[in-house]
């Protein structure tokens, strides 16, 4: 019983390693075969539509109410509607969003909610590239079939407390699936990935506190995000630093930067697009504090350390790139004047 108890947190041998780094360095990755199969399964790509011609007429010609993906030509703006279909709501269908009609309507939670985030697929595969370079995102990358991405989060409000039990102040030691069950912060995420978030930091350049802003707590809850990384990835630390010297930039691995970038991508996305959706959710949307669902490393690499192992679903979608500029005629007649201020961007 004891040994039981002892190993309960440990995974079964045989594990799979691969030295990634100089020897003696402990640069690995282990693997664990046994979840190979699952892994790959949830990471198939749907078969793609066939490309539409980019000749006129505009959708925006032929529908009312167009916000957003304007620039496409009929044959691309339903290509893409019929892609969110099986990509978001492959069982509801259109009505999903749409009421059945009029597809003009913006009475739907969902319509308007789904417009934003084709304003910020594009946003992403536009000036995140540092980060998801040109294999990029669709709505595929984080919904994969299904209304509500399986990996999103809430903050957490912590375990619910016994009558006269004293809360955690350190908001630890309690087993949470953020923090991959350990017995770090459960809120790195809040701390990290929200508005005005905490410097990541570990390593301090002082011996006493002196005023620095790198503690014990900032420490334990840095880790705390590490360890989700490690898990939505499916990972060691080792993937992104040298376990000679964690902290040093210059024997880190290329994969560092790439990551470095995604934790302020998924800040930005979080702020921008999907904080300010609080008001457009009903209630059965929000979490237990009253939140919105928020994005975080999991929601896209649910995983693996390249969301669908790699395969880039944006070269069949091209439409989901940033909107392309308009022919010049047309650009002529919606061009400001010198002195005006410019246009408001679609859909805003």
């Amino acid at each position: 019983m004891a040994a039981t108890l002892v190993l309960a947190g440990c995974e079964r041998l045989p594990m799979d390693a691969a030295q990634i780094g100089y020897r003696g360095t402990a640069m690995e990755q282990v693997t664990n075969p046994r979840l190979a199969a699952k892994i790959t399964a949830a990471n198939v790509l749907p078969a793609s539509l066939p490309a539409a011609s980019s000749d006129a007429p505009m959708a925006k010609d032929i529908y009312q109410n167009i916000q957003v993906l304007d620039d496409l030509s009929l044959g691309e703006f339903t290509r893409v509607m019929l892609a969110m279909t099986a990509w978001v709501s492959p069982e509801q269908g259109c009505t999903y969003c749409h009421t059945e009609d009029n597809l003009a309507d913006d009475s739907k939670y969902q319509k308007v909610v789904s417009r934003r985030m084709l304003q910020m697929t594009r946003h992403i595969n536009t000036d995140w590239t540092n980060h998801v370079a040109q294999t990029g995102v669709t709505c595929y990358t984080c919904h994969r079939g299904q209304n509500i991405p399986a990996q999103v989060w809430f903050t957490d409000p912590g375990p619910k407390q016994a009558p006269g039990m004293a809360r955690t102040p350190t908001r630890q030691n309690i087993a949470s699936g953020s923090v991959a069950f350990s017995s770090l912060p459960y809120d790195s995420l809040s701390i990290f990935l929200q508005d005005a978030p905490a410097n990541i930091r570990v390593i301090t350049k002082s011996a006493l506190p002196n005023g620095s802003t790198r503690n014990i707590k900032q420490t334990e809850a840095t880790y705390g995000l590490m360890m989700h990384m490690s898990q939505s990835l499916g990972v060691n630390c080792t993937f992104c630093h040298n376990s000679r010297s964690f902290s040093v930039w210059e024997q880190s691995t290329p994969q560092r930067i790439t990551a470095w970038h995604g934790i302020r991508m998924a800040r930005d996305l979080n702020v921008a697009y999907l904080e300010p959706l609080l008001g457009t959710f009903p209630a059965n949307r929000l979490g237990p504090l009253g939140d919105v669902a928020k994005v975080s490393c999991a929601t896209c690499h649910q995983g693996v350390n390249k969301p669908l192992r790699g395969v880039s679903q944006l070269a069949d979608y091209p439409e989901l790139r940033t909107a392309r500029a308009m022919p010049a005629a047309d650009a002529a007649v919606e061009a400001p004047a010198p002195d005006a201020a410019p246009a408001p961007a679609a859909g805003r």
